[in-house]
């Protein structure tokens, strides 16, 4: 008897279970509809998910036209033919609408294997991660704001009676009008066992093998960002305040913890936002300084630190800049010759991405490049730290599995294009919570990451030894 079945609570597994062969949506053949666009269009349901395990609503979902109450389908085809005895299809909001599987063996005709009963009652969930909250971590104030729950995500396991051989494509039917609330579809697999398909994290063994991160005091300060001097010797906190964030900062007491809190005035110059990245422990790049939009101006400063006093050298000018946003952020490397900034243009994948740009002979920068869909997707990327190897580069996303909303992640360019890079590893559940987890910036001297994450509606630093030679390593 054919049937179908739901999962009824996240499985953060990081590896299948079983030998089985598993194969994700590879081309479009045929859609119902299309949203077009960049963000929910049809082309987000090929691929691993990436709404999972989390579950709800994500940019990197197909969302059709009726997805309220119509009927859609979808015919998607898979890289090599394959024996099938599992279909799983990755509802990530109001799941239990599939009602009908076909399967071509390549004769481009379709074989109905698995129909929903009409009096089938598709058992629901509510999902305790609250994966669609909606953070405001635009680089400024980074207050939280409420947002929905996650409303019964799911995976429908349809186990066929019989399985079937040579399977190159399946169209799958919905009925959307069984479940109130919107709908998406994150992706469809095959698998030649009725184990059913789990919802992975894309981590590592050694990044689950480390101790889980704390939480550091910061003497009444909500941070907004934070960064570390090369000689780890100085902590640098962005804290949130009314009428704008000011930078602090520590250093540490004889028992190694971080103390004596400073404001440092000269750094906090801007009206309302103050927030800066180490270079070097000579040279600090600052964001929030006013920019005129048209021009080449970015709204980053350079600062020199010689004997303890700060010194502007002048804004970073970038060709031809634009950026959506209001707010940016910006990396260097220890040279100046690339910089890489976490904005969204015309060219974004779809929410804010990850880009670079080479420093020209005068001093200023070329054309902003996009950094490639590998590390940005259609959500967000950003928050990036990139390591003094110059390949290692730290950056927080809701655009992929991740634990919660967003999550840090660890990527390794390839080559020298800056546009290929290996695919993100995100940093395990040690790292990342349920909530939101960002802003990573590494402290390479002592093999110690620090990050900003979100716990009970406040920001809070946490830290977590990371020995280096994990993060530089590429499986």
């Amino acid at each position: 008897m054919k049937k179908s079945t739901m999962l009824l609570a996240f499985l953060l597994g990081f590896g299948m279970a079983s030998a089985q062969q598993i194969q994700w949506a590879h081309k479009l053949i045929k859609y119902s509809s299309d949203l077009g666009g960049k963000q929910n269009s049809i082309k987000r349901i090929l691929g691993k998910p990436d709404a999972f395990p989390q579950g709800g609503t994500s940019p990197n979902a197909w969302m059709p036209k009726k997805a309220l109450d119509g009927y859609e389908w979808v015919e998607v085809g898979f890289e090599k033919p394959q024996t099938v005895k599992q279909v799983a299809v990755f509802e990530n909001l109001n799941a239990g609408c599939v009602v009908r599987i076909a399967v071509d063996r390549g004769n481009g005709k379709y074989e109905t294997v698995w129909g929903r009963k009409k009096d089938y009652k598709t058992p629901t969930f509510k999902a305790t991660i609250p994966a669609d909250r909606n953070y405001y971590f635009k680089r400024k104030r980074r207050k939280i704001q409420e947002a929905p729950d996650v409303v019964n995500p799911g995976v429908e396991y349809a186990i066929l009676e019989q399985a079937v051989s040579g399977v190159v494509a399946v169209r799958v039917e919905f009925n959307f009008a069984l479940l109130p609330g919107q709908k998406e579809i994150d992706a469809i697999g095959i698998s030649d066992s009725d184990t059913p398909i789990l919802p992975t994290v894309n981590t590592t063994t050694a990044f689950e093998s480390l101790p889980y991160a704390k939480t550091i005091e910061l003497q009444g300060l909500e941070p907004s960002s934070g960064s570390i001097s090369a000689d780890g010797k100085t902590l640098y906190i962005t804290a949130v305040g009314n009428p704008k964030t000011e930078i602090y900062t520590f250093t540490k007491n004889a028992a190694g913890q971080w103390d004596n809190k400073k404001l440092e005035p000269t750094l906090n110059a801007n009206q309302y936002y103050n927030h800066l990245w180490c270079i070097n422990d000579a040279l600090l790049l600052k964001g929030g300084a006013a920019y005129t939009r048209g021009t080449t101006e970015t709204g980053f400063e350079l600062f020199t630190l010689k004997n303890g006093i700060y010194t502007n050298q002048g804004q970073l000018n970038v060709a031809a800049y634009n950026n959506y946003n209001d707010t940016a952020e910006a990396q260097l490397t220890p040279d100046q010759k690339i910089l890489i900034m976490g904005i969204e243009t015309d060219f974004s994948q779809g929410g804010s991405d990850l880009y670079f740009a080479q420093q020209t002979d005068d001093g200023t920068y070329g054309f902003l490049q996009n950094m490639g869909k590998i590390i940005n997707s259609a959500a967000d990327e950003g928050m990036c730290q990139l390591l003094s190897d110059t390949k290692t580069l730290l950056f927080a996303s809701n655009g992929f599995s991740t634990f919660g909303s967003y999550d840090i992640f660890v990527t390794h360019r390839l080559d020298e294009s800056w546009k290929n890079w290996s695919e993100p590893i995100n940093l395990g559940s040690k790292v990342n919570s349920d909530d939101f987890d960002g802003l990573p910036f590494y402290d390479e001297k002592n093999e110690i990451l620090y990050f900003i994450a979100s716990q009970n509606e406040t920001n809070i630093l946490k830290f977590v030894a990371l020995p280096k030679t994990i993060l530089l390593k590429r499986d």
